[in-house]
């Protein structure tokens, strides 16, 4: 009979001064304080600490970003979780995300289902229907800046916004 173990629970831990490279598969929630290069993946939970440095491609259940750095792309199948100061160089794709204000993010999101499906748009295939939001699809005066909070879930019967844009302030009064 095999025991489940408390949401909380960390199985495995990469500590403080600690360095790995290569390929990270596991069971359970893994916690990464340290330096972590190569590739994660995983059906269960991923915890990066703050002052952790991770560049690899993740493809997880479900990633929390506690602080530190993440340079590489993360899939999670179930959601992303961004608190500061974390600082995310990457693509996000996942059907749910949550980034905290003070968190720094560079790359684009894309909210859907991590499973295949046929894609409907335009002739690159690029689509902003059933919350999946492309960085050609959202002009950058719209983007949110560095500081800003964001909460995502897509919302498969209500339609998509048109994203507006925000008018450029000069500084200066007319």
């Amino acid at each position: 009979m095999e025991q489940q173990l408390p949401a909380t629970e960390i199985t495995a831990l990469l500590g403080r001064g600690t360095q790995f490279e290569g390929k990270l598969h596991f069971e359970g929630r893994v916690r990464i304080d340290g330096i972590f290069k190569g590739e994660i993946r995983s059906e269960d939970t991923l915890v990066i600490g703050e002052g952790a440095e991770v560049h690899a491609e993740i493809d997880v259940a479900t990633v929390i970003v506690r602080g530190g750095v993440v340079n590489g792309n993360i899939r999670a199948k179930t959601a992303i979780e961004v608190y500061a100061p974390g600082k995310i160089v990457g693509n996000l794709h996942s059907p749910s995300l949550f980034i905290d204000r003070g968190v720094e993010f560079h790359g684009s999101c894309r909210m859907d289902s991590l499973e295949v499906r046929p894609r409907s748009g335009g002739a690159d295939g690029t689509s902003a229907e059933g919350g999946v939001v492309k960085r050609g699809d959202v002009p950058s005066e719209a983007r949110p800046r560095s500081g800003a909070a964001a909460i995502l879930s897509p919302q498969p019967s209500s339609p998509t916004p048109t994203p507006q844009p925000i008018p450029k302030s000069t500084g200066r009064s007319a």
